[in-house]
């Protein structure tokens, strides 16, 4: 049974830690059998309880060490950053406005209830001879009136409510082009912060392996002064370089570090929770190879820009709110049906008791005729908005091209640097070993000795940065094209 569960719990991957848990817990059998007989107590249900908490923490400890890739990452940040749920909410509350805006052309289903306490009745003349020959004052009413109805409202007609309606399918579609353009700003942000703990690796890697060579020639120096073959100034330059050393290795773990909480922030992980991240190698193409790829590139098109489509989206909605301000000119047509009752009385429940009811159908036709020029500067404003935004959108169309060639030229130089900088580290490691043999042998000096280390970092960091460069260029240049979602899918 036990090793049922370890091969649940441990796949093919783990079958040395697998095999070494079976063994122990074949020596703890054991060493339940032997209790149980001295003790004569049945203590198969502690063993049972035993092994399911060992086997539920030893599978909860293979998850947690699981390492995630770039992609792992970026699904995850796309499922669970907290802005994705804002956007999604967009969406929805786009459909709901919809919705909104249909209801104008649905029935309307109204109830009022009023009762008056006329205080002071008014009263109304009859003028001199029609029942006598002086004025009459009479009041049409009594103190207390109750009124109650339903009515119905139905839009027959409206042009503008029908113009307004075509905006609801594009005002959805802007919601989820801004959450696509929320998506690939993630990817972007994942993408860059997991480009920066690679290069904070191969730092840190780099200083290690230049703080073991210090620390090597340290100890060969010591061992030098203490036989008086070497001077107590040249011990303590190497020791100033490997006290430099490691410093750096300290605040290159520190930013190592941070950058794994930059990460974290980027995906929406709990910044407190482990986060292990897998160990790739990089795949540098040669110049050639990129220049290869980058045809891939050589077509820009700024319709994959999700800000373009964006611009798009907003000049259909400014067409769509001319044509509706245009539409309020047209008559309306209304219907409504009317049901209710009306009493009087001296006091309320009097007022009550006699009511008495009422209907009323009818069509309303509203014909608008003058509005003192003000749908004509609505109009006008909305007319300049819409040539405004044509106009922004080809300033937009040049930009996109140009950040797309800046993007395009930036990853070329970022990749030529980089294979002169990775050449340029063979070729410091080369001087270096060969100063560092020449050294043991006594026929260079500790300052040739200390120079080629110096020049074999400056090599290093030259080519940390120019590694950092070529990734960030990388993904600039599919953030210029506007294909980050491509990218993504391709990892």
């Amino acid at each position: 049974m036990i090793k049922v569960i370890l091969l649940c719990v441990f796949p093919g991957s783990f079958c040395p830690l697998r095999s070494r848990i079976i063994t122990w817990f074949k020596g703890f059998d054991a060493i339940l059998k032997e209790l149980n007989m001295h003790l004569m107590c049945p203590i198969i249900p502690i063993k049972k309880s035993f092994y399911i908490l060992i086997f539920a923490a030893l599978s909860f400890s293979v998850r947690a060490q699981q390492r995630l890739t770039l992609k792992q990452c970026i699904d995850y940040g796309l499922t669970h950053h907290r802005s994705t749920a804002v956007y999604r909410n967009d969406v929805d509350a786009a459909g709901y406005k919809a919705k909104e805006a249909q209801a104008a052309y649905l029935p309307s289903v109204n109830i009022t209830s009023t009762i008056d306490d006329n205080i002071k009745v008014q009263q109304q003349v009859i003028p001199a001879g029609v029942f006598g020959p002086t004025d009459i004052k009479v009041a049409f009413t009594k103190r207390f009136n109750s009124n109650a109805f339903a009515q119905v409202d139905q839009t027959i007609f409206d042009k503008s409510l029908l113009t307004g309606l075509k905006a609801n399918k594009i005002a959805l579609k802007e919601a989820q082009l801004t959450g696509e353009q929320n998506e690939e700003t993630l990817i972007y942000n994942i993408s860059n912060a997991y480009y920066q703990i690679f290069v904070y690796r191969q730092q840190l890697a780099l200083l290690k392996t230049n703080l073991g060579t210090y620390q090597q020639q340290l100890t060969i120096s010591k061992l030098q002064l203490e036989k008086g073959v070497a001077m107590e100034s040249d011990v303590n330059k190497i020791q100033v370089n490997y006290n430099n050393t490691n410093s750096q290795v300290l605040s290159a773990e520190s930013d190592l570090e941070l950058a794994h909480n930059q990460l974290r922030n980027a995906m929406g992980y709990a910044i407190n929770d482990s986060l292990q991240i897998e160990y790739f190698v990089l795949d540098e193409p040669s110049a050639d190879q990129a220049r290869t790829a980058l045809g891939d590139f050589s077509s820009f098109n700024a319709a994959n820009r999700i800000d373009f489509k964006l611009s798009e989206v907003k000049i259909a909605l400014l067409d769509i709110d001319q044509a509706r301000i245009r539409a309020t000119a047209i008559p309306k047509l209304t219907a409504y049906a009317k049901y209710g009752g009306i009493g009087f009385g001296d006091n309320p429940g009097e007022s009550f008791s006699s009511i008495s009811d009422y209907a009323a159908v009818g069509i309303k036709l509203s014909i608008p005729v003058f509005d003192g020029f003000k749908r004509n500067a609505q109009y006008n404003q909305a007319r300049i908005k819409q040539v405004n935004a044509r106009e922004n959108l080809k300033i937009d169309q040049e930009t996109f091209h140009l950040e797309y060639n800046n993007a395009r030229t930036k990853l070329i130089k970022a990749q030529s640097t980089l294979d002169n900088d990775k050449g340029n580290i063979s070729l410091a490691e080369s001087v270096f070993k060969s100063t560092d043999l020449q050294y043991q042998k006594g026929v260079a000096g500790l300052t040739d000795w200390l120079n080629s280390q110096y020049s074999l970092k400056e090599a290093q960091s030259n080519y940390l940065n120019s590694l950092y460069n070529f990734l960030i260029a990388k993904i600039d240049l599919e953030k210029a094209n506007g294909t980050l979602k491509t990218f993504h899918h391709s990892l």
